[in-house]
């Protein structure tokens, strides 16, 4: 499915509403001003409010699966419906907020 690249500033959040942030950009590539996310960056998440007494503590970090067709520096891109788990938990992130004019696949 087609979906809007990813830039920086974009609004992420784990599945329980803790606010991610990427560990990298692509400089190079720029969305309305904003660099592009490639899909090797990881979002690290603070202050999930998920917690068990099991252990299975909040989500602290998360890694992504990329756009099949637009690539970045030769790294593929993040989409607003790439696919990422957080971990430990194993749930997904979500993208609230992204631009709104470039597709990819």
């Amino acid at each position: 499915m087609p979906g809007f690249l990813i830039q920086a500033g974009a609004v992420v959040t784990c599945s329980h509403g803790g606010p991610a942030q990427p560990t990298a950009v692509q400089p190079r590539v720029r969305l309305g001003g904003a660099p592009v996310l490639p899909a090797t960056t990881v979002h690290t998440v603070a202050g999930c409010p998920f917690t068990l007494p099991s252990g299975n503590g909040p989500c602290v970090s998360a890694q992504w699966v990329g756009a099949v067709r637009v690539r970045a520096g030769g790294v593929p891109v993040l989409l607003s419906d790439s696919r990422s788990v957080c971990t430990p938990t194993g749930t997904p992130l979500v993208v609230t907020v992204t631009q709104q004019r470039v597709r990819g696949m």
